[in-house]
């Protein structure tokens, strides 16, 4: 982030990752929240409305026949109104990179306080105290404890362990991740690039007795360093492929081989899974 843009924002946090580099992110404060919040509670009402000519017409269709059946539609409407409320943050943010549409529109993003994306366990938890964090009204609970707490995190984000940050505008959503899976957003999805042609390639150019010297830890430092990429720079991604690639080459008593270090980082990573060492 530019000098000048990290003046925009008062509070300032700073990560430091197991790769030994510092991520710098811009926490969102309680105005930028509260539009996006805004947002996404007029994309609900939207919802609610279709939700409630539907279960109306339904409704006046089948109560008058089979009184059983107009119970079942008023459960179901429960239920969906319980998904609208709960499940629309949970799966957006779980799914969509820490973003529902209101933060997306507003530059937002809920991350883990140690700066990894979070998950859907951490996205439900998270908003599954967002009805208390809503009393008595507008949120007074949650704006009271985003106040006072350093990171402005409501109730939900400190059961959780998240924050939500300003997008950085050196960030290059390349990487992203999925399971165990690695995928570069430009391609197609179940596009693998630890399946690659050129994964597999490497890695069989590659000693075989020189991946015996690595273990689990080590694999878990690269699948880290791929699941981090989406909150690099491209400057800081190279630099920490280039870093991570010298100590596997170390450990396995070669030399990085010449082209992207991320490739030999890729293929290591392959034949390590390939082999089931991995669960070592």
């Amino acid at each position: 982030m530019a000098a000048a843009e990290q003046h925009r924002f008062a509070d300032q946090l700073n990560i430091d990752t197991p790769e030994q580099v510092e991520l710098e992110f811009a926490v969102a404060g309680l105005g930028s929240r509260f539009v996006a919040v805004l947002l996404d509670h007029l994309i609900q009402a939207g919802f609610y409305f279709v939700l409630i000519m539907a279960g109306g017409i339904l409704f006046s269709a089948i109560a008058n026949r089979v009184d059983l059946l107009g119970k079942w539609v008023i459960a179901a409407f429960i239920a969906a109104n319980f998904l609208l409320i709960w499940g629309y943050y949970a799966l957006f943010e779980a799914y969509w990179h820490g973003q529902t549409p209101g933060k997306h529109i507003m530059k937002l993003r809920v991350i883990k306080d140690s700066g990894r994306q979070i998950t859907l366990f951490e996205a439900m938890s998270r908003n599954l105290l967002r009805i208390i964090d809503y009393l008595p009204a507008f949120y007074l609970v949650g704006v009271i404890t985003m106040m006072c707490t350093k990171r402005h995190q409501r109730l939900g984000d400190l059961a959780a362990g998240t924050i939500v940050v300003h997008e950085r505008s050196d960030e290059q959503p390349l990487l992203i991740e999925r399971g165990v899976s690695i995928m570069p957003a430009q391609h197609a999805p179940g596009y693998d690039p630890l399946a690659s042609a050129a994964a597999v390639q490497d890695a069989s150019s590659l000693p075989a007795d020189a991946f015996a010297k690595l273990g689990a830890d080590d694999l878990l430092l690269i699948e880290s360093f791929f699941a981090r990429a989406l909150d690099l720079s491209p400057a800081t991604r190279a630099e920490i492929a280039a870093r991570v690639s010298t100590q596997m080459a170390v450990k396995m008593n070669i030399a990085v081989p010449p082209g992207n270090p991320e490739r030999f980082l890729e293929a290591i990573a392959y034949a390590m899974r390939s082999s089931g060492r991995s669960r070592r």
